[in-house]
């Protein structure tokens, strides 16, 4: 820095005059006037002068803050006068002394051109010294202080008035350049001061230039900005240092107060008139700032409004002005568009150690034996300064036991004065952001950013504002491994406001984490519906004595985490308005009958009894809840028959199912990115029953295209799996598994806008029935028909198909899916499927050959009603029941024993394909068919693709 911390004066002020014109009359009075106001003045009371001005009156000028010239109707024939006038404009040049000049009874334009006396004496020097530099040099300094900004009084003039008005300015300009008392210890601050200092530019003279200085509530933002204000206040023709502007400003007329002590404290009292109105105000600072380098500190601003009023933008200053503004919200700078920041850190261990030994101890290191409690209390303070003076003055000369005792509170409760100034920032929140911070504070400091925002989400509380806003406000951080943080100290303030909401009873606060206020609740059975959340972590593993009724009051209960307690009994009842269940060695088999868990978004029981949701739980239904992942002791659940996720659109993972589960429904679940691998989809296949098995996956846009690979072999259908057992799948995709050993692709490649270019077929529909179709089609079909030879050794059939929806029939809404397979006999399953949106799927199929079906001649079949889809491709693959891995895979279909397609077949016509080759002795006519319809469904015609 090259600026230098404003000078100790000696003076106030210098009084330079002619005294034979004044001294007896008007300089008496002003001295008077200066001396009863406080004001310490310099006044030479030689009656007689030499022609040198003594070396006394030399030192006294450079020691004074303020020079006062008196240009009376004779100053000019005194060169003693002159002289002292050179030296002041030498100071005002070196040193940044103020210098008020007072005509006196004379006119400035006198001064300035020097006419009448000032014009003759000037002249007589120049014939009696011969010198004419000395001459030249004493017009030039009247011409410049002519022209400084000064005091007139004319003849007529009022003298006493007169006088109060230089009193005013002068009181003015000496309480502006008085430096701020900075802090009694001001232990890391000149390093960052000159963080700031470099952002100010001061050299820079042609450029206007602001600079935000932000933190949280207690870290020095006020203590560095007063001593930046104290090296830099010097080179401002002006300056204003406005403190506590977020106070001042709730006030009725808080801004315009505002207004006017800025331009009070640049301009001085004869300057400032009662502007009345904030807009006025803005108007008055523009004009008469506009021309003038001011230095302007706005202290601890919280509002947009704040900034308008005072410093709206850059041109209402003049050239080299500086604007600071200190604030908690990072936000409010960055919409000001302010030209530098700087974040104010926490002091470093070391600084930390000194400021709060100098305020417990009055020494840079602490006494020996306090040493530990020491390094505690500043772990505690965590680098705030605020809290280390406030705690360090609090604990000043008392006892090793004291401090001790203190400690433990300070974790209960914390500091009085600590907690007012870190609460400010709290209370300017919004209802929303009080409650994330105060969740954050609770429970997830530490945690997974992105999995907060999902339970947030979860609670209606919008947290990506939310949280950019606590963030802004430096309530809250993120760390390198994106996990939130805050300082331990704002932990503890958003945790005492919880405690406050009923100091002596927890079951009516909102959230609970201390264990004794815990086990109080949940076994006295004093919970409330004031309760939104819970989280057990005990020093050590213990017992909980749970009643059975303790939750049955908490119907607000959003939260329950139990990360290492044990209960002696189970819940009977638990809120559903739970987003997040974390129960570690859950201590029943089941969750209480009222609990459904819609609301879940996080749903976690370990170690525990757990193995179903409840007896009425053959059957679950958690669609569009906020649940994330469904736990792993899903395994456990032997009883779950059916499980629909449908539009549970934030479900990331399903790492297992139960052994009897019959349908997974997980219509829309579009984060999900995780389903169970090969083995498990096997035990989920091996369901002992006879009935068809579903799993739709249809909206889970994040499951890699390739899931097909849990069945990527055929080997999976073999006897030693599946025996008498039917399955499907369905999930986003647009290929037919490299195994399927036949397939068809439909003709058509694209869905036609409303059908314009759907061809007629002369032998199904005629032109009229065609003209309807187009309009209104409601039926759409895949058609498989095979005839087998010797159906001894086939197990089963796969089928595989590719289908699209047809937006233009049905936006929004979902179809029906049925399956159907057989001749005479059959079987038929219904399976409604949600196809919202425009990719394409892909059904999976598995049916086996079970005796009732006439085994020379099957057909399977599916289709849609009422709301038709596009069936793009179909494929076909017999499972033989000694398929071994290895043999007849991928591209061989042994439909008969003896008989062999080498390649791949491709189905191109709505016939059949026939096996020729190999001849055998009990040779049977095999041959596939498959045909993709579109039409009406109570009609015997219909529309072909071809």
């Amino acid at each position: 820095m090259t600026s230098q911390p404003a000078l100790s004066w000696v003076y106030d002020v210098f009084l330079s005059f002619r005294g034979e014109d004044v001294r007896h009359n008007f300089i008496s009075h002003l001295y008077d006037a200066l001396r009863r106001s406080g004001i310490n003045t310099y006044i030479d009371e030689q009656l007689e002068r030499g022609k040198e001005i003594s070396p006394a009156l030399l030192k006294a000028i450079e020691e004074s803050r303020i020079s006062i010239i008196v240009l009376s109707e004779n100053y000019a024939s005194s060169t003693w006068c002159l002289e002292e006038l050179m030296k002041i404009l030498e100071c005002r040049e070196m040193k940044q002394q103020i210098v008020l000049p007072v005509f006196y009874k004379v006119d400035p334009s006198i001064v300035r051109k020097q006419k009448e006396n000032y014009g003759k004496a000037l002249a007589s020097y120049k014939d009696k010294l011969n010198y004419d530099t000395k001459v030249d040099s004493w017009k030039a300094a009247l011409n410049e202080v002519a022209n400084l900004s000064g005091f007139h009084l004319k003849k007529e003039g009022n003298e006493s008035e007169f006088i109060h008005s230089i009193i005013q300015r002068v009181d003015s300009n000496i309480i502006n350049q008085t430096c701020f008392e900075v802090a009694n210890h001001p232990v890391g601050v000149a390093s960052r001061v000159r963080r700031v200092y470099s952002l100010l530019s001061i050299g820079e003279n042609d450029i206007v230039r602001m600079v935000g200085i932000f933190g949280v509530g207690g870290i020095g933002k006020t203590t560095i900005t007063i001593e930046v204000y104290n090296i830099i206040s010097s080179n401002f023709e002006g300056c204003c240092f406005l403190k506590n502007i977020r106070e001042t400003s709730k006030s009725e007329y808080g801004l315009v107060q505002l207004q006017e002590t800025l331009l009070f404290d640049i301009l001085g009292a004869s300057s400032v008139r009662n502007t009345g109105h904030v807009d006025r105000g803005i108007n008055v600072i523009k004009n008469k700032l506009r021309y003038k380098r001011v230095l302007l500190i706005l202290d601890d601003v919280d509002d947009w409004k704040q900034l308008k009023a005072l410093a709206g933008n850059r041109d209402w200053f003049g050239k080299g002005s500086r604007i600071i503004i200190t604030t908690r919200d990072q936000n409010l700078l960055s919409n000001h568009e302010v030209d530098a920041t700087y974040e104010v850190e926490e002091l470093n261990h070391h600084e930390a150690l000194e400021l709060f030994s100098l305020c417990a101890f009055k020494r840079k290191k602490p006494l020996d034996n306090y040493m530990e409690l020491t390094k505690r209390i500043i772990r505690y303070a965590r680098g705030l300064p605020l809290a280390l003076e406030v705690l360090g003055l609090d604990l000043r000369g008392r006892s090793i036991r004291e401090w001790e005792s203190a400690l433990e509170a300070y974790k209960r409760i914390p500091h009085e004065k600590i907690q007012k100034i870190l609460r400010t920032s709290y209370d300017g929140l919004s209802e929303s952001e009080k409650n994330i911070f105060l969740d954050i504070a609770c429970f997830f400091k530490g945690e997974n950013v992105d999995y907060v925002v999902k339970i947030l989400d979860g609670c209606g509380f919008c947290p990506n504002i939310g949280i950019k806003k606590l963030m802004d406000k430096s309530l809250i951080t993120i760390d390198g491994h994106i996990k939130f943080e805050m300082h331990d100290l704002l932990q503890d303030m958003g945790r005492e406001i919880v405690r406050e909401e009923s100091p002596k009873e927890p079951g009516g606060r909102s959230r609970l984490w201390y264990h004794e206020d815990i086990r109080h609740v949940l076994e006295e059975d004093t919970g409330t519906n004031q309760i939104e959340g819970i989280l057990i972590d005990l020093p050590k593993e213990d017992i909980i004595c749970l009643s059975s009724e303790a939750f049955m009051k908490m119907k607000n209960l959003r939260y329950f985490i139990n990360r290492n307690a044990r209960f002696s009994g189970s819940p009977n009842y638990l809120s559903n308005k739970l987003r997040v269940l974390h129960w570690v060695e859950y201590p029943s088999q089941s969750l209480p009958y009222n609990f459904h868990g819609r609301k879940l978004v996080d749903f976690r029981i370990s170690d525990s009894l757990f193995k179903e949701f409840g007896v009425r739980f053959q059957e679950l239904n958690l669609s569009g809840s906020d649940i994330i992942k469904l736990p792993e002791s899903m395994i456990k659940f032997f009883d779950l028959r059916i499980l629909e996720l449908i539009d549970c659109k934030k479900l990331q993972e399903i790492p297992a199912l139960p052994p009897k589960i019959q349908i997974v429904d997980a219509t829309g679940c579009m984060s999900l990115e995780r389903f169970p691998d090969g083995v498990n989809l096997v035990n989920f296949i091996r369901s002992h029953t006879r009935d068809e098995r579903w799993i739709d996956l249809f909206g889970g846009h994040n499951i890699p295209m390739n899931i097909a690979s849990f069945w990527e072999n055929p080997i999976w259908w073999c006897e030693e799996y599946f025996r008498n057992l039917s399955c499907s799948v369905i999930f986003p995709g647009n290929r037919i598994p490299d195994w399927f050993s036949h397939t068809k692709q439909n003709s058509k490649i694209w869905i036609p806008y409303q059908f314009d270019d759907l061809e007629v077929s002369s032998a199904n529909m005629n032109l009229e029935w065609f003209c309807d179709f187009k309009r209104t089609p409601s039926r759409s079909s895949c058609q498989i028909k095979i005839w087998l030879g010797s159906p001894a050794n086939i197990r089963g059939v796969a089928i595989c198909v590719v289908l699209k929806p047809i937006l233009e029939i049905y936006p929004k809404r979902g179809t029906n899916l049925i399956f159907k397979t057989g001749y005479v006999s059959r079987t038929e399953v219904d399976h409604k499927v949600d196809l919202r949106g425009s990719d394409d799927r892909v059904w999976l199929n598995y049916t086996p050959l079970h005796d009732h079906l006439n085994p020379f001649f099957l057909v399977c079949e599916v289709y849609s009603i009422d709301k038709p889809v596009f069936f793009k491709s179909c494929g076909v693959h017999l499972i033989f029941k000694n398929e071994k891995e290895g043999e007849d895979h991928p591209g061989f279909l042994p439909l008969m024993d003896g008989i062999e397609v080498s390649e791949r077949s491709f189905v191109d016509d709505d016939r059949y394909w026939e096996s020729t080759s190999c001849p055998q002795r009990n040779r049977r006519f095999s041959a596939l068919d498959i045909n993709f319809n579109l039409g009406y469904s109570n009609q015997s015609a219909g529309g072909t693709y071809k």
